[in-house]
């Protein structure tokens, strides 16, 4: 017997189950046998490979670029003798990969999760002896008993059920529970249609039945969504990619120009120590020591952002990822939806009504509708046929409503929820129609006859049967008109009100009666004719008003959004007509089993083509993940199920639901929404597109001091001059000064238009051309500064450190008002001068409220700088020396020339070219 996890179990009769499993479909197993195949397959727990060591794990956090970078700088200092500032580079670099460890640390309990998520207490037949026995004990071919309340601890090939219905939400995305059945079913089928098959880690909601186990631990569905998580790649984020791209690049250009310096210099003459300090400044004053810093800080900055707008941050790099998003693949069964079956459409007495509300909660209204008008009902003069159709769905039904909190919930069937709480809207109170006609015998449910029928004690007795459209209407020979009035069925009619009510994605149930003799009893023999039709109820599981604004609102920002369920195809096309999900096709929709006949390619077309994906298998949802991401799209994923996990894990981004989400699901996903609401996604998208913004900020504001500075070493060198800058001045400069004046840029609010822009092509480089020359037309006026201003003030007063002090001090000056130009206060500043008051004068108002940041980070800045130079321990730590009022003034000048700046660069980012979402 071989525990195979690709078989199609399903596909099986009883008895060449039991032959292929060597087992008793009456008995079961033996003890010998169980203890001899639990040595073969082992404990019922999932397995998984061990994961890296932590200290592994927390020296690969240095294996980044821009830490590679770090390191060689604090290495240099160190060769240098000055162990301080090298302790303080080794410092940063530390810092930034105990957060990067913390971070990752916290996905490693995913796989975890699903162990505990299969873990409990199982009835079992042994030697036909039934035995409570732990769900690890099971091996393959045991013979398990299952009933209403109980996880499913293995996976199942149904063998009896009777009235067995299973909730398999967290696996297929199924709203509702399913009914399953013993039927022996095509090879073919998809998953969540394989009603003979009860899988691991799925509940039992109603009735009993038994099954023989045929896969444990990791060959169980669950075991394999468990395998693909460990397999599937930790894609870094279109930032983290960026960044590596560039520090590469920084890197190898420094080692270039340091290489150059040290060789041109000895070349002209230049003595070995002179030409290797000079090597060593250009080497430091090209590292951006801040930059990792203020990268990390921004992030957190951001985290905090989204934290207040319901968006908990599990990966740092995730808040950008967000930002640059082409695509939103989301699951629909609670997360564009309630998760909760709501009633929206009655027919009864040949009327048509509309139900408002959503969820289980008895707020809301009913209103008739007719020749396209809706009237609000009079709820204390109900119609005959609309309040005993009603009735009849409250009575007939096995669920109650329980109020935790300011949210309702069923105890039961979603279903039948659903009815209680129409009722309730209409006034009718499930205790007060229970008293007034308490319950005398009741038939349940049964696939076999698909009705429900119960007995009531009222005067006549009457009975009440609800069921599947086609199960009622064999059995009706009258049906309610308006008045209450049973008259002749008009099947054809009520035919044409369930296919328009099928056509809108609703679940149609029916409703009957029939008045009977004194009798305290009912079987099949009493509702198999004569039945009066009273109406029908559709429902569906709505999707979130607030998602609907969410949905147009992505698509404004130009975001695709894409709805990936396990639920029915007609179902999902009909959420997603009402909440705008479509391409310019209209809502074209997939089903799994297309899906499952198609090619790498012909899904990847598809992927793209399509804007609804139905009856999905976990593993197509990662396919289609891929597929997008292979198409050039940046990916963010939503999901609540363990079915969702390893395309969370897969996609740019995961966005897992913190509240109703499975843990499984929160483990593996970067984000995490705290109120389980689709719309906290566009928030989240807002935050991410500011949090890139201010890092372009940020960057345009670093790069340039490196840039002067490193073009004034290299010149000095070639030219054989006397640095103007030294390697510890530089330190200061770009670890010191350029943190304090940077970090008040993460605090920037968003710009004007940010959500109306589409995605950013993920193409496009981190210095884009634009940015690139205003970095180098920057860089190019530092240097202009830092020479120029040192040669004429070693000329003037002789001294060198005085000269070296004043470029310094005016480079900080100039570097303020550069400072000023990018940043949201200074384009107020500067529309102001240009003379747009009444067109910016509210918009400026409101964002100079976020200038404190930047003033103070200014003040600081300037204060340090006093202190760089004015105070004896600085002179003696940095080689400066204090400076006289009148050269003060004279640093102050270059500030001048640096507004005209303001003019040229009051923007970082030019509006971005529309795009399509293909990188070839």
């Amino acid at each position: 017997m071989i525990q195979s996890q690709s078989f199609s179990y399903h596909a099986l009769a009883e008895q060449d189950l039991v032959k292929r499993l060597d087992s008793s479909a009456e008995n079961g197993l033996t003890p010998e046998e169980v203890a001899r195949r639990y040595e073969q397959y082992g404990r019922n727990e999932l397995q998984f490979k061990p994961g890296k060591p932590a200290w592994l794990r927390f020296f690969l956090q240095f294996h980044q670029p821009l830490l590679y970078i770090l390191l060689l700088a604090g290495f240099v200092k160190a060769v240098l003798g000055a162990w301080t500032n090298a302790w303080v580079i080794w410092g940063v670099t530390l810092i930034n990969a105990v957060i990067g460890y913390v971070q990752e640390a916290k996905a490693e309990g995913a796989i975890a999760s699903l162990a505990q998520a299969v873990t409990t207490e199982t009835t079992v037949l042994r030697e036909g002896q039934p035995l409570q026995v732990p769900s690890q004990d099971l091996v393959p071919g045991d013979l398990v008993l299952l009933t209403s309340g109980d996880r499913v601890p293995a996976d199942l090939r149904l063998l009896r059920v009777r009235n067995l219905q299973v909730d398999e939400s967290a696996l297929t995305g199924e709203s509702i529970p399913v009914e399953k059945s013993v039927r022996v079913l095509p090879s073919d089928t998809p998953l969540a249609e394989r009603h003979n098959m009860a899988y691991a880690g799925s509940f039992v909601t109603f009735g009993q039945g038994q099954g023989m186990v045929v896969a444990t631990a990791n060959a169980t569905e669950v075991g394999q969504i468990s395998r693909s998580l460990e397999n599937s790649i930790n894609l870094s984020t279109p930032l983290t990619r960026k960044f590596e791209k560039f520090s590469r690049t920084l890197l190898y250009a420094i080692l270039t120009l340091a290489t150059f310096t040290f060789v041109v210099g000895l070349a002209r003459g230049g003595s070995w120590m002179s030409m290797f300090e000079a090597a060593v400044a250009l080497a430091v004053s090209a590292i951006p020591e801040g930059l990792p810093a203020v990268v990390t800080i921004t992030l957190a900055i951001g985290v905090n952002r989204m934290a207040k707008r319901h968006a908990i941050i599990r990966k740092l790099p995730a808040v950008e990822a967000l930002g640059s998003a082409t695509v939103i693949c989301s699951d629909k069964t609670g997360t564009l939806t309630e998760n909760q079956m709501t009633v929206q459409a009655i027919f009864a007495g040949g009327q048509h009504y509309r139900v408002s509300g959503g969820g289980y909660s008895p707020k809301g209204d009913i209103s008739q509708s007719a020749h396209g008008q809706e009237t609000a009902l009079n709820l204390s003069e109900l119609p005959p046929a609309l309040a005993q159709c009603l009735a009849a769905g409250i009575l007939c039904n096995d669920s109650r409503l329980k109020q935790t909190g300011a949210d309702w919930v069923v105890v039961g069937d979603p279903t039948e929820g659903a009815m209680i709480a129409v009722g309730e809207k209409a006034g009718l109170s499930q205790v007060g129609l229970t008293v007034a006609a308490p319950r005398l015998d009741a038939i349940p449910f049964e696939s076999e006859y698909q009705y429900m029928a119960t007995l009531h004690d009222a005067k006549p007795p009457i009975i009440y049967v609800k069921g599947s459209v086609e199960a009622l209407l064999r059995r009706c020979t009258h049906m309610l008109d308006a008045e209450g009035r049973a008259i002749a069925l008009d099947a054809a009619q009520i035919q044409q009100e369930v296919d328009e009510m099928a056509g809108h994605g609703l679940r149609v149930l029916a409703f009957a009666q029939k008045t009977v003799a004194q009798q305290h009893a009912i079987d099949h023999e009493d509702v198999a004719t004569d039945l009066v039709f009273l109406g029908l109820q559709g429902m569906i599981d709505p999707p979130r008003p607030e998602a609907i604004a969410a949905v147009h609102a992505c698509r404004s920002a130009g975001i695709q959004v894409k709805m990936i369920t396990g639920d029915h195809i007609a179902t999902a096309r009909a959420i997603a007509q009402r909440m705008g999900i479509q391409t310019s096709a209209g809502v074209v929709a997939f089903g799994g089993q297309q899906l499952a006949h198609m090619n790498e390619a012909e899904i990847g077309n598809a992927a793209v083509e399509g804007s609804v994906f139905a009856r999905v298998a976990p593993a197509q949802k990662l396919q289609l993940v891929k597929a997008l991401q292979a198409r050039g799209n940046v990916v963010a994923m939503t999901g609540d199920g363990v079915n969702d996990a390893p395309a969370l894990k897969q996609a740019d981004i995961g966005i897992a639901m913190g509240k109703g989400g499975t843990e499984v699901a929160r483990e593996a996903a970067a984000m995490l929404l705290t109120d389980d609401n689709f719309a906290s996604i566009e928030a989240a998208v807002e935050e991410g597109r500011t949090v890139y913004q201010n890092l372009r900020k940020a960057i345009a504001f670093l790069l340039p001091v490196n840039g002067g500075e490193s073009m004034t070493i290299l010149i000095s060198a070639l030219l054989a001059r006397e640095l103007p800058i030294l390697s510890l001045q530089v330190l200061w400069l770009n670890m010191i000064n350029s943190i304090m004046m940077t970090v008040p840029l993460a605090f920037e609010p968003k710009s004007q238009g940010l959500m109306q822009q589409p995605p950013r092509n993920p193409k496009e480089p981190l210095l884009t051309p634009r940015l690139f020359r205003r970095i180098l037309g920057v860089s190019v006026f530092n240097w202009i500064l830092i020479f120029g201003l040192f040669e004429w003030a070693k000329s003037t007063t002789g001294d060198v450190a005085v000269a070296r002090t004043m470029a310094i001090q005016a480079l900080v000056a100039a570097r303020i008002v550069y400072l000023m130009s990018i940043s949201q206060l200074g384009a107020n500043l500067v529309q102001y001068l240009r003379g747009k008051v009444k067109a910016v004068a509210r918009e400026s108002t409101l964002q100079i409220e976020n200038a404190p940041f930047l003033l103070v980070g200014i003040a600081t800045a300037t204060a340090l700088q006093v202190l760089f130079s004015q105070w004896h321990v600085m002179n003696t730590l940095f080689a400066t020396a204090p400076l006289t009022l009148q050269q003060w003034l004279i640093c102050l000048l270059p500030m001048l020339p640096m507004i005209p700046t303001a003019l040229w660069v009051n923007r970082i980012d030019p509006p971005h070219a529309k795009y399509t979402g293909d990188r070839s």
